[in-house]
């Protein structure tokens, strides 16, 4: 295998990674790699370190040990916890491309629409305003909003404001997104507005991390499951394997809790 190949391969690698609140173990000595260009979904009962893994990937919640990389560079590690000025400069630099969505949609209330998407387009990426205009139309329009380009937040669907918080994010070109479950604030027949735009994104080979409890989507769009519980990954495999036929008990248990039997890809 050669270094190039190794460095895809661990595209994005979290490593002996060990995170505390207090006497709550979130996660347990964790050793994580997704390739480029791969999506894998994160399952497993709530409270069992899937968003905290998704935030330790950029940095958010730094653990107690352990280290994050990102195409070879280095993310954090125990080792720099308490970053000088430049080291936090670096890191900003390094968050920039991730990509990061989370539940509970966090677009501007104050901004409508097409400056939710350039506002950081500015500040982060230096962009002028016509290239930041010219990127956040597109990105709308790629994600089903075109016709809501100068709506404001408190007019859109809540399936609308999450598509937003993903354009928003893709119009930082990022290599990876990290997507902290983000269908579950949605009433059900707007989760399908979202799942879609997900399934073009990986069609299209963007590196995904998806926190998620849509399984049907996750056996559609997923090259890997990992199924985590007590902060710690269980089980993991490709999805027509670890959801049709799953090796541990505890996972055959939490399928049969949510009255799901098998799943296969299409």
């Amino acid at each position: 295998m050669t270094e190039e190949t190794k460095k895809q391969d661990n595209f994005l690698q979290l490593k002996d990674i060990t995170t505390t609140f207090g006497s709550i173990v979130a996660l347990n000595n964790v050793n994580f790699s997704v390739k480029k260009g791969e999506v894998v979904c994160l399952i497993g009962p709530s409270g069992c370190g899937k968003s905290t893994l998704l935030r330790t990937a950029n940095w958010l919640t730094p653990p107690d040990k352990g280290s994050v990389s990102l195409d070879g560079v280095i993310v954090g590690s125990e080792s720099n916890k308490n970053m000088s000025l430049n080291e936090m400069k670096v890191l900003n630099g390094i968050r920039a491309k991730m990509g990061m969505v989370f539940q509970q949609f966090n677009v501007w209330p104050h901004l409508d629409a097409l400056e939710n998407v350039v506002r950081a387009q500015l500040v982060v990426a230096k962009r002028s305003r016509k290239d930041a205009e010219q990127k956040a139309t597109k990105m709308l329009f790629d994600v089903g909003l075109g016709e809501k380009i100068h709506d404001w937040p408190d007019n859109l669907s809540g399936g609308q404001k999450q598509r937003l918080g993903i354009a928003r994010a893709l119009a930082m070109d990022p290599v990876l997104m990290l997507l902290d479950e983000p269908t579950s604030a949605l009433d059900p027949e707007l989760v399908s507005e979202v799942l879609n735009v997900l399934k073009r994104l990986a069609n299209e080979g963007m590196t995904m991390i998806i926190v998620t409890h849509e399984l049907g989507f996750a056996s559609q769009v997923a090259d890997r499951v990992a199924f985590m519980e007590d902060g710690k990954i269980i089980e993991e495999g490709p999805p027509n394997v670890i959801l049709k036929s799953p090796k541990t008990k505890r996972l055959r248990l939490f399928l049969d809790k949510l009255n799901i039997t098998s799943f296969t890809q299409s």
